[in-house]
């Protein structure tokens, strides 16, 4: 068990210094080579609609063929996105640029179950620990994926081509390392698993509210962290101040992960993702307050923190939703509903910043961040006094 949670946590290392590299790097491709700056993150929101539709058919192919196989899948695809999205930036092609995005997106869906890999050969004790170990590995890339997005910005005449290039190296390291997990293949049982019908697991409180605070959490990240490569060029800061602000963004979203696990068994999971709630909450305000790098780099520290405490706490809630024959359906679900907002925020976060301003953009992540801390606290009142009874 600690075996696989290791090798997984590296696996994550390794794909989320991939992605941070994207993220601090995609918004300024797509200002370079799109025909209009509203496209900009055209590409990213590509990226991620090709992960939410993608999430249920990864899941379903892993529950056939196990999780090694389909991680080592996944990874190959990542290696062919990286390739096409070089090329593309060296050739000046936007349109062949969001296609190496789409296959880099359908990467991302197979690589974003390592978490629920950790859970579902952990024991209740450990499940919460793991699942934040697992994220620890993103640590890593907060140091390494804004670092390789500035090594490798300018190694060719085409500005950025070698960054995505890097991930080539970064998914075929991952391949090997694959090879090494011991989980076991569970007993195929079709397309739509053992027991309960998903939509019934859906309708459930449980479900509702981890699914809730899972894509709340992730989506207004993702609207706020996407935004902000822009709204820094706008206020006149360099490359180098942004892959630092979203270098420690990402340390705001990791670093927890080494904590997270205990918080929950100590104060409970809804407690935490209501704190979640709240430090986002806080890191609006600070964005608010100001556009100095501090408002930035302190914005998005508590971003990434509520993000952290709002993501694993919805994760761990949701194996409270499911029996294990309903495992790859109900994650399937979870994840398809969490990356479809994040598609949906990652191409209006450029529309929004540029047609309404950075201020205009915190202001409507106001709204669903307040709507999840409400739910959080309404289900803890009625976990609590169903305890009572």
């Amino acid at each position: 068990m600690r075996r696989n949670v290791l090798i997984l946590a590296t696996c994550q290392a390794l794909a989320m210094t991939g992605t941070s590299m994207l993220i601090t790097a995609s918004a300024l491709v797509g200002i370079m080579l799109a025909p209009s700056k509203t496209l900009a993150t055209l590409p990213l929101a590509v990226q991620f609609v090709a992960t939410t539709c993608s999430t249920i058919p990864a899941s379903l192919f892993m529950a056939k063929v196990g999780r090694k196989m389909g991680f080592t899948f996944g990874q190959c695809i990542g290696m062919s996105g990286g390739a096409i999205a070089a090329y593309a930036i060296y050739i000046g092609s936007f349109s062949l640029f969001i296609g190496g995005c789409a296959l880099l997106g359908i990467h991302n869906a197979f690589w974003q179950y390592y978490r629920f890999a950790a859970a579902d050969v952990a024991t209740d004790e450990f499940r919460a620990r793991a699942i934040s170990y697992v994220l620890a590995g993103g640590l890593v890339a907060a140091f390494f994926g804004p670092q390789m997005a500035k090594w490798t910005a300018y190694l060719s005449a085409a500005t950025f081509a070698v960054s995505f290039a890097s991930i080539i190296g970064l998914s075929f390291v991952a391949v090997i390392l694959l090879q090494f997990t011991r989980i076991p293949t569970p007993a195929y049982k079709g397309i739509g698993g053992g027991g309960r019908p998903v939509w019934e697991i859906m309708r459930t409180p449980t479900f509702m509210v981890a699914a809730m605070s899972s894509t709340i959490g992730y989506g207004v990240m993702n609207m706020l962290m996407t935004s902000t490569p822009l709204a820094m060029t706008f206020c006149g800061f360099q490359f180098n101040d942004t892959a630092t602000v979203i270098q420690w963004h990402i340390v705001g979203m990791f670093l927890p992960s080494f904590f997270t696990g205990h918080v929950i068994k100590r104060f409970g999971v809804v407690n935490v993702i209501a704190a979640g709630a709240l430090l986002q909450a806080a890191a609006i305000s600070v964005s608010l307050s100001g556009v100095e790098f501090t408002n930035f780099w302190g914005g998005l520290i508590a971003l990434g923190v509520g993000w952290n405490f709002m993501f694993i706490g919805g994760t761990t809630l949701l194996t409270e939703a499911y029996m294990p024959e309903e495992r790859a359906k109900t994650q399937a679900a979870h994840d398809f509903m969490v990356f479809g907002l994040v598609a949906i925020t990652a191409f209006a976060s450029g529309v929004l910043h540029e047609k309404l301003g950075w201020a205009a953009v915190n202001l409507i992540a106001a709204v669903p961040v307040s709507a999840a801390f409400i739910t959080a606290i309404w289900y803890s009142t009625r976990r609590a006094s169903r305890t009572l009874s």
